[in-house]
């Protein structure tokens, strides 16, 4: 089966934009290693046929393991694939046309008409590969080998997730002018938008459009840009006259005063303009690029305090692991990753942590519309190896992940590493690099790392501009409260340093109801129960927030994920530490009490409303809402009304035998708010 390309719309003699065109279909695929696999003639006859986005791990989502438990941890292919693709190509003279790979896990090697095109090391960033001189008139054979297996020269080496092999997100070919904007650097869109000085009615914005010129003549060309409001009227502009000689490079600098400008300003107002790039010649636009702008500017102080566009903000949310689904793994629709960023967002977030590597693009577009902030990292998680490659490999993860989401105005923050494990000199050195590049490459957002399992004060943890902690009081160890007092004994012993917390959670199932909770649970025991999650959340918000020398407080985790290394709650392979089930389908309960802290939408919700068979007759209701105040009653009795203290409202009552019905309602502007559970008590079984 062969897939053609739509070149016939890119007619002879007309000047024209970059194209970019799907290679979705038409794929033959096989789960295994195949000697011979790259040359033209080898016979595929008998492989599969598949679409791409592809994974080859899709069934393996509930296989897990807890090695805490003796056990093995859950075993599912990690090794190598092949995919092959026949494609029918018209070259056009003039055009240049680039192959890009939305992701690959962890590596891939590409050939092309049995020669070799080329390689990429690293799963979660894209790569792109001119592929104009091997493409030939006809069919031509597109071969690609893909493996997720553990590569002591490629992060990550270890993380608490599954790698899904595959060509897991979009392929597509790129056809542009022999004069283009570049592409091929680091997959980036080739042109970088700025805001680098706020006045109180100016934006400075700089632009920087690197041009190629793969001709074999010299070009002289315009590089004209725009800066665009959010009706798409043009609000400001900036040109410059450029010429390159053939096969070369180029990056030009501009620089556009934007007047009274709109500023982004995270949920209150994610107003985005777009900086659009016109390269042009002879009158003729020959390329074009369109990248989002925030007018934005990000800072962490000392002490602590974040500031957006110079006003405090705080930051607070959920850590995020790569979207996935159960039985498909990270083969995600759009509607879907809007979907768990509009629960997030639901909820009152300010931010989220995106853990522990670059997610797809739609989530840095999403979260610039509705304003969330992100935290973005490289998947240095745990272990390292002392290698240069190694090293190496990383640095380029994230060159790829500052051209690639650079141009977000959600993105606040650089990640450089989470949880090292061991502080020699290999690692600390890993840590300087990844700082110093990011620095480098954009100097107008702070750097961070999540420090976990060595002293707090490590060397490890001094690099980034800020640090934040993974700590799990109350979950893996002593008891929620003592979150405070930690973070107060670590303020004074360094008092100039922005700390956070970047991780604590604790596992919950909603099929697990104890109510009231006895015990802390066993955390890779099977009974975690879902108001035990509560509980410690209600703690450990309860401590945090007093505390605004905490520059960022993240959940783990916001949604319910697949690891491997897990066999605990209520089955196999499942990270319950979400406060939203892995279906999407149940907001937990201390999903709940979050939004009666930080959402300005009026709510209410009766907790524990899954334990339906009571055990004694006496039980505590629990209401939490952003409301002053609730009314209440039991079994179409009088109303109570009962004060909201600190978001949660408690009214204490005696159940009657058999069914029992609680309401709950609160009067918020013209609107009633109203909830109800259902409860049982028997005095026999």
């Amino acid at each position: 089966m062969r897939h053609a390309f739509a070149l016939a719309l890119l007619l002879p003699g007309i000047a024209h934009a970059a194209t970019q065109l799907p290679l979705a279909t038409g794929w033959r695929f096989i789960r295994a290693d195949a000697a011979g696999a790259e040359t033209p003639t080898f016979d595929d006859s008998r492989w599969q046929h598949v679409s791409v986005p592809h994974t080859y791990n899709a069934a393996d989502s509930g296989i897990g393991g807890a090695k805490a438990r003796g056990e093995p941890e859950g075993f599912y292919y990690r090794g190598p694939a092949w995919y092959r693709l026949d494609i029918d190509h018209k070259p056009e003279a003039g055009k240049r046309y680039i192959l890009h790979f939305g992701g690959a896990t962890l590596k891939a090697d590409i050939w092309l008409n049995g020669q070799r095109l080329g390689a990429h090391q690293g799963g979660y960033g894209a790569f792109r590969l001119d592929a104009t001189d091997m493409l030939k008139p006809g069919r031509n054979l597109l071969a690609v080998r893909v493996d997720n297996a553990r590569d002591t020269h490629i992060a990550p080496l270890n993380g608490d997730f599954n790698i899904f092999g595959g060509l897991y997100r979009n392929v597509s070919l790129i056809v542009t002018d022999g004069l283009a904007i570049d592409r091929l650097d680091h997959a980036g869109p080739g042109v970088q938008a700025r805001t680098v000085a706020l006045a109180p009615r100016r934006a400075t914005i700089d632009l920087s459009v690197a041009v190629r010129n793969d001709r074999p003549t010299p070009a002289r060309f315009t590089i004209a840009s725009r800066i665009e409001d959010a009706s798409g009227k043009v609000v400001a502009r900036a040109m410059s006259s450029a010429s390159l000689a053939p096969g070369t490079r180029e990056a030009t600098n501009q620089s556009v005063a934007l007047a009274n400008p709109h500023l982004w300003e995270g949920r209150k107002s994610p107003y985005l303009y777009h900086a659009v790039t016109d390269v042009m010649e002879g009158g003729k636009v020959v390329d074009t690029q369109r990248v989002p702008l925030g007018v934005r500017t990000i800072a962490v102080k000392p002490d602590g305090s974040v500031l957006l566009n110079g006003a405090p903000y705080r930051l607070y949310g959920v850590n995020l692991q790569h979207p996935t689904r159960f039985g498909r793994g990270p083969i995600v629709t759009e509607a879907e990753i809007d979907e768990d960023l509009a629960i997030i967002h639901d909820m009152g977030a300010t931010a989220i942590r995106l853990a522990h590597m670059q997610h797809p693009q739609r989530v840095y577009e999403r979260a610039d519309e509705i304003g969330l902030m992100l935290l973005t990292e490289v998947p240095l998680i745990d272990d390292h190896d002392p290698s240069d490659a190694f090293r190496e490999n990383l640095v380029e993860q994230m060159r790829e992940l500052i051209a690639q989401t650079g141009n977000h105005p959600s993105v606040a923050l650089w990640g450089i590493g989470n949880e090292i494990r061991k502080s020699d000199a290999a690692s600390n050195r890993i840590l300087a690099e990844l700082q110093a590049t990011a620095k480098a490459l954009d100097p107008t957002r702070p750097t961070t790392y999540a420090h976990c399992c060595l002293e707090d004060s490590d060397p490890i943890a001094q690099h980034s501009d800020t640090v934040s902690y993974n700590r799990y009081f109350g979950w893996y160890w002593t008891k929620s409260e003592d979150i405070g007092p930690w973070a107060d004994e670590l303020h004074t012993k360094l008092p100039g340093r922005p700390i956070g917390v970047s991780e604590y959670g604790a596992g919950a199932s909603i099929l697990h109801q104890e109510d009231p909770v006895v015990k802390r649970p066993e955390s890779n025991g099977y009974w975690h129960p879902e108001q035990y999650q509560t509980d410690f959340h209600i703690k450990h918000w309860r401590e945090m927030k007093k505390r605004p020398f905490l520059w960022s407080t993240f959940i783990w985790v916001g949604i319910d994920f697949p690891s491997f290394k897990r066999n605990e709650g209520d089955r196999p392979a499942i990270n319950d530490k979400g406060i939203v089930t892995e279906d999407r389908k149940v907001r937990k309960d201390a999903y709940y009490w979050y939004q009666a802290n930080w959402s300005d939408v009026p709510m209410l919700h009766i907790a524990s409303r899954r334990d339906v068979a009571k055990r004694t007759q006496q039980v505590k209701v629990q209401v939490f809402s952003n409301q002053p105040s609730v009314e209440l009653r039991l079994n179409d009795g009088a109303w109570t009304r009962v004060p909201v203290d600190d978001h949660i409202a408690s009214w204490t009552v005696d159940l009657a035998k058999g069914a029992n019905r609680v309401d709950a309602r609160a009067q918020a502007g013209g609107r009633m708010l109203t909830d109800t559970v259902n409860w049982t008590w028997a005095t026999q079984p």
